[in-house]
């Protein structure tokens, strides 16, 4: 057993150097090749060129994966929620519980240019929306719907049983509690699971491909409008050999974008839940 337990200690230590090694050797590579892109002028001015792309900047693509993300976190974010809820505190049905629970998890392993095609005819064609950047946001918004109910519901189910037995001795129904303990106990988790499923939304560039990005656009705040988006930038730049230097950089801001958002919403979950043990205690 000691032999077993050192071996799975020496692996795990293993594991996590190897993955660590992983991503900066990953980030390293692609600053090193697109770091000659990278400037201000990089981040604040529009494609130009003799063909779109080869020059200038990527701030409407910057601006319109914002855009889509935004809209996709608005779209998700009620279903998910009140799903992760149902399944916890509403729903009694050990079988109608574990037909929500199939049906989550086959939607989480669609592929996403399938929620693309679906996006396409019926937000694009049926709906009458277009390609445009509501269209975009609400394909990706149900996209990420499955990934983020998962995530509340777990932090929802690690709190003590306890807690809601309690509060029906009490009297107290179910809404105030939710309202007044769940929901503070677990509300870092919640934001950082929207803000994780905001990351995976920004990243998905099939979905958009159909219901809203285009090649070229100019910044926009309509949602009506196409916009660009920087998965699918970086798809053209490589796939079409306008500019590797300006894929890598397209690339490397991307991956910033989300690493950024990534430790904002760890930072903040833990730095939250510290605040509610101290104020607790």
């Amino acid at each position: 057993m000691k032999l077993f337990s050192k071996c799975i200690k020496y692996l795990s230590g293993l594991s996590c150097i190897l993955v660590t090694g992983l991503i900066l050797f990953l980030f390293g590579f692609i600053f090193y090749r697109g770091a000659g892109v990278i400037s201000v002028k990089f981040l604040t001015d529009v494609p130009k060129g003799a063909i779109i792309g080869s020059e200038g900047g990527i701030l409407p693509a910057i601006i319109g994966s914002l855009m889509y993300t935004g809209t996709a976190l608005l779209t998700a974010a009620v279903p998910s929620f009140s799903l992760a809820l149902y399944q916890v505190y509403y729903q009694k049905n050990r079988l109608g519980r574990t037909f929500f629970k199939i049906i989550i998890q086959c939607i989480s392993g669609i592929p996403s240019i399938v929620f693309g095609m679906f996006g396409y005819s019926f937000l694009v064609l049926f709906l009458g929306w277009g390609r445009c950047i509501l269209s975009g946001g609400v394909t990706l918004g149900l996209m990420i719907i499955p990934f983020i109910e998962i995530r509340l519901e777990n932090a929802m189910r690690q709190q003590p049983a306890l807690l809601a037995e309690q509060s029906a001795a009490l009297g107290v129904s179910s809404f105030y509690m939710i309202r007044h303990l769940i929901i503070p106990c677990i509300f870092p988790e919640i934001i950082s699971a929207f803000l994780l499923g905001g990351c995976y939304a920004m990243g998905a560039a099939a979905p958009l491909i159909f219901t809203g990005a285009v090649v070229n656009a100019p910044v926009t705040t309509d949602l009506m409008s196409p916009a660009m988006a920087l998965p699918n930038h970086l798809h053209s730049l490589l796939t079409q050999g306008i500019s590797t230097e300006n894929a890598y950089g397209t690339a490397f801001v991307l991956m910033l974008l989300v690493l950024v958002v990534n430790l904002g919403s760890t930072f903040y979950a833990r730095r939250r839940s510290l605040k509610w043990k101290t104020r607790k205690i």
